[in-house]
C-alpha cells in the first residue's frame, strides 16, 4: 500500500514532513495520525486510510519541497513481512537519451564543440565583457586562464586567448559578414551558439565566500529554512506589489478620548484594549461607505470577494508605516503607536495655550484599480471622527 503526500488544503501544492507519528514496523489502524505535514496554511497531520504496518518511510523528517502525488512512505497488510517489502522504482525520463544525439551529430564539428564546455565547465565566472569576446569568436572559455579575483575570466584573458587561436577569430567574423554567399548556415548557426553558451554558461551572481553548515569557523553562515507559510507569505505580498497599484494616505487621530473611556470601563472591571476601538471604528465606516462606493464607479462584481485588513505594529513601538495590500484583499489599515504630542490651542479665556494629545496616525493601502482617493481620504476623514468620539460608536 502506496502513501502519497496528499492535498490538505485547497491551494497546497507541496508540503514539508515536519515529523513522523508511526515508526516503521508499528501497527496502524484507519483514523490513526501518521505524521505532521506543513501546508501553505498551517501544521496538519495526515491520517491513515488503512489499517496495516507501516514499512518504509521514504520521506524523512524536515523534507522540504515534497509535491503532491510524491510516495512518502508504504504500508502492508497484517500479518506481513514489513521488512520484506519491495520499494517501486521512481518514476523518470531514460538517462540515455542524452548521449545518442552526440553519436549521431559526431560529423558536425561546431555541435560535438558546444556541447563539450557544457559538461565540465558549468562553473566558470565571466565578466560582461569577457563573454562578449568568446560569444562572438566562437571561443571555449575553458582554455582562457583567469586572472581575476576568485577564478573571474576577465577581458584580458579573452583577448589573450584570442591572440593564442588567431585562426579562430577571423572564421566567426567571416561567417557573420557574408550573409548573403550563403544565407543558411550563418541563420542556424547565429541563434544556436548564443543559446548554448548561454545555457552552458549562465550569466554568474558572486558565489558567497561562505559555506553553509559552519557556524564555528569565521565568516560562515548557518542556512536555517524557512516554513511553507512564510514562503507562501512572501510570494504572494511579492506578487501584491508587482500586480496591485499601491495608493497610500494617512492621517492621525487624537484618542484621548479613548484613553479616557478605557479608564472609566476599567473601574468597572471592564477591560476594552484599544485594538477593539479601532476595529470598531473601522467596521462602522466601512458600513457607512460601502453605499458610497457602489453608486460611484466602484463597481459590485469588482469588489466582490474583497475585503479589509487591520496591521497593528504599534505595540513594538513603530510610530507609523505602509502595510503591503494582501489580495484578494483592497485595503489594509497600518497602524502605529500612541505618543504624546503637544499642540497650541485656546483656554477658558481666549488666550493661546498648549494642551497634550495623544496622537496616532493610521496609514490606508487601498487598490488603486479599485478605490479611487477620494474614497480613501473620505474613510480617513469618517475614521478619526468615530476613534475620537467613542461614545458616538455606541450608538450606530
Amino acid at each position: 500500500m502506496k502513501v502519497m503526500m496528499p492535498a490538505l488544503s485547497p491551494t497546497m501544492e507541496e508540503g514539508r514532513v515536519l515529523k513522523w507519528l508511526k515508526k516503521e514496523g508499528e501497527s496502524v489502524s484507519a483514523g490513526d495520525a501518521l505524521c505532521e505535514i506543513e501546508t501553505d496554511k498551517a501544521v496538519i497531520s495526515m491520517d491513515s486510510n488503512e489499517d496495516g504496518i507501516l514499512a518504509k518511510i521514504l520521506i524523512e523528517e524536515g523534507s522540504q519541497s515534497v509535491r503532491l502525488g510524491t510516495l512518502i512512505a508504504l504500508m502492508v497488510d497484517e500479518g506481513q513481512d514489513w521488512k520484506q517489502v519491495e520499494i517501486p522504482a521512481p518514476e523518470s525520463a531514460p538517462a540515455p537519451l542524452p548521449s545518442t544525439p552526440p553519436s549521431s551529430a559526431a560529423p558536425t564539428g561546431a555541435v560535438s564543440h558546444k556541447v563539450e564546455p557544457r559538461v565540465g565547465t558549468g562553473q566558470l565566472r565571466l565578466s560582461p565583457a569577457a563573454r562578449h569576446i568568446l560569444d562572438t569568436h566562437g571561443l571555449d572559455p575553458g582554455q582562457a586562464k583567469p586572472s581575476g579575483p576568485r577564478g573571474l575570466i576577465t577581458k584580458e584573458d579573452a583577448l589573450n586567448l584570442l591572440k593564442q587561436t588567431g585562426s579562430r577569430g577571423p572564421a566567426a567574423p567571416k561567417a557573420a559578414s557574408v550573409p548573403s554567399a550563403a544565407p543558411q548556415p550563418p541563420q542556424p548557426s547565429q541563434p544556436a551558439h548564443p543559446a548554448s553558451t548561454s545555457q552552458a554558461y549562465p550569466r554568474p551572481s558572486i558565489p558567497p565566500i561562505s559555506v553553509p553548515g559552519k557556524p564555528a569557523a569565521p565568516g560562515l553562515f548557518t542556512e536555517f529554512p524557512s516554513s511553507n507559510v512564510r514562503r507562501v507569505i512572501a510570494k504572494r505580498l511579492t506578487e501584491s506589489k508587482t500586480t496591485i497599484p499601491h495608493s497610500y494616505a494617512a492621517i492621525d487621530c487624537d484618542l484621548g478620548a479613548v484613553q479616557q473611556l478605557r479608564m472609566d470601563l476599567a473601574k468597572d472591571a471592564i477591560k476594552v484594549s484599544v485594538n477593539d476601538f479601532i476595529i470598531k471604528a473601522a467596521a462602522i465606516t466601512l458600513k457607512a461607505l460601502a453605499q458610497k462606493a457602489r453608486d460611484g464607479k466602484l463597481l459590485p462584481e469588482e469588489y466582490q470577494g474583497g475585503s479589509f485588513s487591520i496591521s497593528n505594529l504599534g505595540m513594538f513601538g513603530i510610530s507609523g508605516f505602509s502595510a503591503v495590500i494582501n489580495p484578494p484583499q483592497a485595503c489594509i489599515l497600518a497602524v502605529g503607536r500612541l505618543r504624546p504630542e503637544l499642540s497650541p490651542c485656546l483656554d477658558s479665556d481666549g488666550s493661546p495655550a498648549l494642551r497634550q494629545q495623544q496622537l496616532m496616525t493610521v496609514t490606508l493601502s487601498s487598490d488603486g484599480r479599485l478605490i479611487d482617493d477620494q474614497l480613501a481620504a473620505q474613510f480617513l476623514d469618517k475614521f478619526r471622527a468615530n476613534l475620537e468620539r467613542p461614545q458616538r460608536m455606541a450608538l450606530i
